[in-house]
């Protein structure tokens, strides 16, 4: 079992020798620094959220700026539409002889006085289109703010909750690596957990021998430590180089020196029923049928206990 992060080791609850659970907490690690970092996100957070609604407001005061722009917009042209009709009537007056030359000038002064109020007006509208564009990008920006302090809160939790380093299945505790207090880097090394579901034993045979072994063949393993019992097991392995290999092979009689690693696992059911009373790393022999069609000799009878 290894620490994700690297940090000090304040806790370890899980002794030598020790089974454990799937899920079990076994060691901690100081999250004072995760936590102080969790403070900070959790404020940054608080300001994106007002900085959106900041922004959301804003939009909603330039839209009615621009609301206010297009009436003033419309206003204007009524005004203008007015000037226009007047000073048509000024020069048609005019050619009558009914009005002076000055009463024309102002006429038209008039005109052009209210068309440039109306660009003015229109200028004042557009310009308040794009504040309200402008506006809405700073929404944007503030909502990916309050999204990136959210993903980096949820970075943080995860941090912390891997500071409590929890067993990954089934096992017992083989030996510790690291003491409370130790500074461990990223991926160190706390406890050592031997997985008590896939237990098999190795074995060696000669080439005549290794070579008439079938995967899935039936093995009967006797511990020495429990003589009475006969476990059974299935062959899963067979290595396709030799081993004990003398310096050089020439005859019959050499080749016969080859030994190949066998490998047996025991039924994960099987170890499952008694996986509180699982040891490892007990010797014993192991009695493998190379005729499948062979009995079983009486005392290599499977008996194990329900």
């Amino acid at each position: 079992m290894t620490a994700k992060l690297a940090g000090r080791l304040t806790q370890v609850l899980g002794d030598e020798g020790d089974f454990v659970v799937r899920g079990q907490v076994l060691a901690r690690m100081d999250t004072d620094v995760l936590n102080a970092q969790l403070r900070e996100a959790q404020a940054d957070l608080r300001k994106a959220t007002n900085a959106v609604e900041t922004a959301e407001s804003t939009v909603a005061q330039r839209r009615s700026e621009h609301t206010a722009a297009e009436a003033v917009v419309v206003q204007r042209s009524a005004q203008r539409k007015d000037a226009l009709q007047h000073r048509r009537r000024q020069e048609q007056l005019f050619v009558k002889g009914a009005v002076s030359a000055e009463d024309l000038d102002d006429a038209r002064a008039a005109f052009f006085g209210a068309d440039a109020v109306v660009a003015s007006a229109r200028a004042t509208a557009t310009a308040s289109r794009a504040a309200i564009t402008t506006a809405g990008s700073q929404v944007i920006e503030a909502q990916s703010s309050v999204a990136a302090a959210r993903a980096r809160i949820e970075g943080i939790r995860s941090n912390i909750a891997d500071s409590q380093l929890k067993a990954p299945r089934d096992g017992r505790v083989q030996y510790r690596v690291a003491q409370p207090g130790e500074v461990l880097p990223a991926g160190g090394k706390v406890l050592n957990l031997v997985d008590l579901s896939d237990v098999s034993m190795t074995f060696f045979l000669p080439t005549d021998q290794a070579g008439r072994v079938r995967l899935g063949a039936d093995v009967h393993l006797v511990l020495d430590a429990a003589p009475r019992l006969v476990i059974p097991a299935r062959v899963t392995f067979v290595a396709d180089v030799a081993q004990f290999t003398p310096k050089t092979v020439e005859t019959a009689v050499e080749r016969q020196k080859l030994m190949f690693r066998i490998k047996a696992r025991i039924d994960p059911a099987l170890l499952k029923r008694h996986i509180r009373s699982v040891k490892t790393g007990l010797p014993g022999m192991a009695y493998v049928r190379l005729d499948p069609q062979a009995p079983w000799p009486a005392a290599l009878s499977v008996t194990v206990p329900e």
